[in-house]
């Protein structure tokens, strides 16, 4: 295990207005840039913790941005700090909390990927220093991350048997959650009919598999558990992290196509629940990263959820959206809610302990699983509250 329990906890999060800005973005209204977005969210997120803005000594930015320059634009001047994906973020700040490299630290997302017109394939793909190598993929048509999960996808079904029809019950559940929250810029609850009429982009995924592409802003602040306690009545602890990497092909998405990642889940498995004392039964929410729905499927059965090649009727049976057995991506995720590249995914797990969620309120919620598994790393953090 990386760390140990509950030495860190969040208690501020804060979110830029995904619906107002979607629908300015798309009128040809250009809101503000990445770090205006992050620069919002911060400010949010710095009123919800109640504090003051010196008491912040650690910042991590999203990949979107650069460190420096976040910090200027929003007047912080700490000790420590760097620029990471959203789960390393939480990750790095609890290692920096722990060793007493900071004591209080910001983490701060801003992308203005729909009004800057990011290019995630093609030629000009902009998806990242990780992910460019797609475009050395263009001789067989393999120019976005798109056409390689669908690939993924194709031999995922050839040696499971997974029905690929059964990824619509992900878009379907969580556009179901969806539906329940304001936040979430598409509300319009769809069937699996609806989903099986979608047109195909890369076979099997279809526009339903896909992620939004919008702006927008994500932050959080965590502090050392003591000081969360005195600072915040409502702290939600940072109970176990985990992640393995599976490097070699990492960039062309091979750890994906020989063995789906479960390896890696099997290591990242035992990190967050063997070493930390819990147990698959103790989630309550599960939220998986998901730029595409082929991201869930494997998620689940990897991490023990369901059983390898039962997953297609855990979907259809059990469920994972409003009274399923496993509640996942309750916010509607990066398909319904919003795509800010996992750190919403961090929000809405925070909003679920606090029982803040209104009509998606999973019941009772103490425990939240939240899985990331791209470019070869795969990555957990449960989240609990007291």
């Amino acid at each position: 295990m990386i760390g140990s329990r509950r030495k860190a906890a969040i208690i501020g999060i804060g979110e830029t207005d995904y619906v107002g800005d979607w629908k300015k973005v798309r009128a040809g209204e250009r809101v503000t840039d990445a770090y205006g977005y992050g620069a919002r969210a911060f400010k949010a997120a710095l009123a919800d913790a109640g504090i003051a803005r010196d008491r912040i000594d650690g910042v991590i930015v999203g990949q979107s941005t650069a460190y420096e320059r976040m910090c200027e634009t929003v007047g912080l001047n700490v000790r420590w700090g760097g620029r990471q994906d959203a789960g390393l973020a939480v990750i790095e700040a609890c290692m920096a909390i722990e060793t007493g490299a900071a004591n209080v630290v910001a983490l701060i997302y801003g992308n203005d990927q729909r009004s800057a017109s990011t290019q995630y394939g093609g030629t000009q793909a902009m998806g990242g220093d990780l992910f460019l190598s797609y475009v050395y993929h263009t001789p067989w048509g393999l120019t976005s991350q798109g056409a390689l999960y669908a690939l993924m996808m194709n031999s995922y079904s050839a040696q499971t048997g997974f029905d690929r029809a059964d990824l619509g019950y992900i878009g379907v559940a969580q556009r179901q959650f969806a539906s329940l929250n304001e936040q979430a810029i598409m509300r319009k609850v769809i069937t699996h009919d609806d989903y099986l009429a979608s047109p195909y982009i890369c076979e099997p995924l279809r526009l339903l598999d896909y992620c939004l592409v919008n702006d927008g802003g994500v932050a959080l602040i965590l502090a050392e558990a003591g000081l969360a306690r005195a600072l915040s009545n409502r702290p939600v602890y940072v109970e176990a992290l985990g992640r393995y990497d599976l490097n070699r092909g990492a960039t062309s998405l091979e750890p994906r196509f020989d063995d789906f990642y479960h390896p890696a889940h099997a290591v990242v498995r035992e990190q967050v629940f063997g070493d930390a004392g819990l147990d698959l039964a103790d989630i309550d929410s599960f939220q998986v990263y998901d730029s595409f729905s082929a991201h869930v499927p494997l998620a689940l059965e990897g991490y023990g959820y369901c059983a390898v090649g039962d997953v297609g009727r855990f979907l259809r049976e059990d469920g994972i959206g409003p009274g399923g057995v496993l509640p996942t991506n309750t916010s509607g995720g990066h398909l319904s809610e919003s795509y800010m590249q996992g750190w919403n995914h961090q929000v809405e797990a925070i909003r679920q302990l606090r029982g803040t969620c209104g009509a998606r309120q999973v019941e009772d919620c103490r425990r939240v699983h939240y899985s990331a598994d791209i470019a070869g790393k795969a990555i957990s953090i449960i989240y609990g509250t007291d």
